[in-house]
């Protein structure tokens, strides 16, 4: 231990007398050889510290040296990542290996205002594939999956990856505590190939034993135990845990939700599930604006348990129409609902809503009463289904005429959505169709039905979806009635952000001859969207919008208007705050020469 100390300090001592010979720093500059693999290459720049220090911090001679062997073993991590193990890089500094006894006086000695040439040459000999994979420990009659096999290149990513993927296999199969260890690789510079062993620990194959609950104030265990599908004597399965716990967290009663099995030798592992509940009541406020529609204010209040088995009653309390130009007086929206998850059936949920509303619009006024009742389930992971009836009562005023209806609907809607996200959609499609049989009760008008589609997708086009390709279609078709036939607020209108921006809200399709809006019976429009991450939180969206509106129930019909405009977007850790402006290119009665969006989440 002594001669360990006193050679540190010797060497310590050596350091600092170094440091005080050649104190100024030195410029340099760094050049990479090609290696015939791109891959390779920009790998090999992106972990270099040589690269990501060179701008930020001038090093000492020792200390240039000290970056340039770091980036030495770094490569060849880097190397070995992409199969080649029999691969090295040298590294150069004014043409002298980092070895060279004079290296480090000549840098001393160089001139301050010359920078110094760093070559990295990367020499990558033969690529290495995978030879003997080896399971240690591996439960009879256990078939593992295929990760990595004989004959691939000896990749670093898949070898590593197999191993979580080979303990998670196991975890599914009933052996809760099994482990496996980092994988050992021996490479055989002669064959070229590198020979990988998984070290396994499998322990005992056991069920699902007993399950319950810590943290618990007002939830029912009774109901969440019914809740989960998860049960005590199934099989145990570490997916079965975590679906238990992203459906508890879906329920939106708790803030966190962790599930630990314990273990008793080979008996049935009981499941402790550890909960967090959120305040039981919450309040909202939130707001949006548009050139045409105005500025909206909602205020909600949220109870998030009210009977103890997660249902939730949300009122809403909403001033619209302020000061738009596509309305002609303020309005209001007040709106009760209540949802009850897990009625009568694992995944259903019962709605009930109360709504009363007032809107002056361009094309008519309307004041009315809405009640609902509705029944959702998921069909698969992306599908779901809704319905349920719908009951309108309403005094709608159009040119000058004033009418009273009442209608019973029941509106029925399919849903896929494989996006992930509401607010902030990268990938993968989200889609609906929806068909609303109607009668009026009151009101004079035949029986119709609403058909309705959409479908939007999202392509990324740059990694980690820092530029989207967002594209929309709509379309809608109104059977069984005439436009005039219709209530005026059942008729399609197209124009402002759900359609067509740049238009103001219902201007787009047959007009009045005052220039007041009609609606039609059928309506279709596209949106076309490039989302582009510039630089830091800070985004642009260009975008151009298209659509029509007929009088007769055929979609794809009509005169098409066109809108396009620029976006800008400010990323937060809810969603995107959204500024669009947007230009008609052709002027319409009753639009502007411009509008103007803001709002949280994409326009689709």
């Amino acid at each position: 231990m002594r001669w360990r100390l006193r050679t540190c300090s010797a060497l310590c001592l050596v350091l600092v007398c170094v440091g005080a010979q050649a104190a100024d720093p030195v410029e340099y500059n760094v050049v990479f050889a090609p290696s015939g693999d791109e891959a390779l290459d920009a790998l090999l720049k992106q972990t270099s510290s040589l690269v990501a220090l060179k701008t930020k911090l001038r090093p000492a001679p020792f200390a240039l040296i000290g970056r340039a062997r770091a980036d030495e073993a770094q490569f060849l991590i880097v190397l070995h990542s992409l199969g080649y193990d029999a691969g090295q890089v040298d590294i150069t500094i004014d043409g002298k290996a980092l070895n060279d006894s004079g290296l480090l006086a000549d840098l001393a000695d160089a001139p301050t205002h010359q920078a110094v040439a760093v070559k990295v040459e990367p020499h990558i000999g033969a690529i290495f594939h995978i030879g003997q994979v080896t399971m240690q420990g591996l439960p009879p009659g256990f078939k593992p999956p295929h990760v990595v096999k004989t004959g691939d290149v000896a990749l670093a990513e898949p070898i590593l990856a197999a191993g979580p993927a080979l303990q998670l296999a196991l975890q599914n199969d009933g052996y809760a505590f099994a482990t496996v260890g980092m994988p050992f690789a021996v490479a055989t510079p002669a064959t070229h190939t590198l020979s990988v062993t998984y070290s396994i620990t499998p322990g005992p194959r056991v069920d699902v034993g007993p399950i319950e609950f810590s943290g618990l104030k007002r939830t029912d265990p009774a109901f969440l135990r019914r809740h989960i599908s998860l049960q005590p004597g199934q099989r145990f399965s570490a997916t079965g845990l975590a679906q238990a716990r992203d459906s508890l967290l879906g329920l939106g009663v708790f803030s966190s939700v962790t599930v630990v099995p314990e273990q008793q030798g080979g008996q049935p592992a009981p499941i402790l599930i550890r909960v967090l509940e959120q305040k039981r009541h919450a309040v909202s406020l939130s707001g949006a604006y548009a050139t045409d529609t105005g500025l909206s204010i909602s205020t909600s209040w949220e109870d998030r348990n009210l009977f103890r088995h997660a249902e939730t009653l949300t009122v809403t309390a909403t001033a619209n129409g302020l000061g738009g130009t596509g309305t002609t007086a303020p309005g209001y929206d007040l709106k009760t609902v209540l949802a009850k998850p897990d009625y009568y059936a694992r995944g259903q949920t019962l709605s009930l809503s109360v709504e009363g509303l007032k809107e002056s619009l361009t094309a008519y006024n309307r004041t009315a009463l809405l009640l609902g009742a509705s029944l959702s389930r998921p069909i698969t992971s992306h599908t779901a289904i809704t319905y349920g009836p719908a009951f309108t009562s309403e005094q709608v005023e159009q040119e000058g005429v004033s009418r009273t209806y009442v209608l019973l609907q029941f509106p029925i809607a399919f849903t896929y959505n494989n996006t992930g996200s509401l607010l902030e959609p990268t990938h993968g499609i989200n889609a609906g169709i929806s068909l609303t049989p109607s009668v009026a009760v009151v009101g004079g008008t035949n029986p119709f039905i609403i058909l309705q589609a959409r479908a939007a997708t999202y392509i990324p086009v740059e990694a980690d979806g820092r530029g989207i390709v967002a594209i929309r279609i709509i379309a809608g078709s109104i059977q069984g009635a005439t436009t005039f036939q219709l209530p005026p607020d059942q008729r399609f209108y197209a124009g402002g952000s759900g359609t067509v921006r740049g238009y103001t809200y219902q201007t787009i399709g047959p007009l009045f001859a005052d220039d007041v809006p009609q609606g039609g019976a059928a309506m279709d429009a596209v949106n076309l969207e490039f989302r582009q991450h510039v630089w830091g939180n800070i985004g642009v969206v260009p975008f151009v919008d298209a659509g029509q509106v007929s009088s007769s129930s055929a979609p794809f019909t009509g005169t098409i208007r066109v809108g396009a405009g620029l976006g800008l977007r400010y990323y937060t850790g809810i969603g995107p705050i959204r500024f669009d402006v947007a230009f008609p290119l052709t002027r319409v009665a009753g639009s502007g020469s411009f509008a103007l969006y803001v709002g949280l989440g994409e326009a689709f």
